[in-house]
């Protein structure tokens, strides 16, 4: 392997810092460039200067996994906090448990059942002639019915996704949405919690290397990656080659900030299920870490919407639409030399923050193993489509 050679990588967030620790332990010289003002992308955080919250400046990170070489990983760079996701909901003027839980069954039909019961009540519920559900709607109606769907996951649907549930496939809604006891941890993964000092203090430790340079508000441009063994790049895939094939689709939030004098909502998440209230949910900041303690609170009103040029994006749209364009997109990176796409802006894929890490991890191990074999790298180590 040739030591010490020059390595790009477009982007600070997750995927860019592990990548890059990665190398710079194995002796090569890395470069990271960042067109924001901060590292650490999405998982961004930062401390609130009059009220002392830790906030999630993008919209809450909650790190959930059953991967424990990943968790072992973040916890190198920070404490873990103990932390489980309780998600409340707001519908028809009551609050109630999310995931759909045993209580939320009995408080929202009025009854006192027992788990077997439940589950024969839900299936009497259930819409048995949906054989193969095709659609979200169609899915959501033949697992938990039409009360339960129109409560609490048509208008939230609807509100994040800027469409029906008819015009979504049934994929999203992957598994049966129903918990038949009282557990109300919106995760089941065996690790969960959060970073003591917030994602960006955690980031900040990856990216401390002697081999490592960051330098943010810094675009990059086709052409730059001259001069470099190799570019990792974790920005946008459309963004790469200047969205000359049209853009593809992301919807991205918007976040009305507010503040409050005391505890808002009592939990850190309330989703609002009700279309008519137009966010989809609140979250309160100083929930995020219940070992600290506040007076004052951060909230965010949070609002989805199609992403704009300019705009943040969140979450890949990949309907029928997108996935044709994306295909010509893809086609075209893997005729780029040099370029290995990462992440989720990378691959247009959703990605929890502990499927980042891992692909980061083993895209790191792979180049270096073919560095040794003096073998090319692959354009996607996972393919977007």
């Amino acid at each position: 392997m040739k030591a010490g050679e020059r390595i790009l990588i477009v982007g600070a967030g997750l995927s860019g810092a592990v990548i890059g620790r990665e190398l710079a332990e194995a002796g090569h010289r890395v470069e990271i460039i960042d067109a924001r003002s901060h590292i650490g992308g999405n998982c961004h955080t930062e401390r609130d200067e009059a009220t002392g919250v830790m906030v999630h400046v993008y919209g809450p990170h909650i790190f959930h996994t059953d991967d424990e070489e990943v968790w072992g990983y973040v916890n190198g760079f920070s404490a873990f906090m103990p932390y489980k996701n309780r998600v409340k909901a707001t519908s028809g003027g009551q609050v109630y448990s999310l995931p759909i839980n045993l209580h939320t069954i009995n408080q929202f039909f009025g009854k006192c059942l027992r788990p077997d019961e439940a589950r024969a009540f839900i299936e009497d519920q259930a819409d048995k002639t949906i054989a193969d559900p095709q659609t979200f709607e169609e899915q959501a109606l033949r697992f938990v019915g039409r009360d339960l769907y129109e409560a609490f996951f048509k208008g939230y649907t609807q509100k994040q996704w800027g469409c029906s549930p008819t015009e979504l496939p049934a994929s999203i809604l992957k598994r049966l949405p129903v918990r038949f006891n009282y557990e109300d941890n919106y995760f089941f993964h065996k690790y969960q919690g959060m970073p003591e000092n917030g994602y960006t203090a955690m980031i900040e430790c990856i990216l401390d290397h002697p081999n490592m340079t960051v330098t943010l508000e810094r675009n990059f441009r086709r052409g730059e990656e001259a001069g470099f063994g190799h570019v990792f790049y974790s920005g946008p895939l459309d963004g790469y080659f200047d969205y000359e094939l049209g853009r593809l689709g992301y919807r991205t939030l918007d976040f009305e900030r507010f503040t409050y004098d005391g505890d808002y909502q009592g939990c850190a998440v309330m989703n609002y299920g009700d279309v008519s209230v137009p966010h989809t949910r609140i979250t309160e900041h100083k929930h995020f870490s219940p070992w600290e303690e506040h007076r004052g609170s951060v909230c965010y009103r949070e609002f989805s919407r199609a992403c704009e040029p300019g705009d943040t994006p969140y979450y890949p749209i990949r309907l029928v639409e997108e996935k044709a364009q994306l295909a010509d997109y893809v086609a075209r990176a893997e005729r780029e030399a040099g370029v290995t796409f990462v992440g989720r802006l990378g691959t247009y894929r959703y990605l929890d923050m502990d499927v980042t890490i891992r692909e980061a991890l083993d895209t790191a191990r792979l180049y270096l193993a073919r560095k040794a074999e003096n073998a090319a790298m692959p354009t996607f180590l996972h393919p977007p489509l």
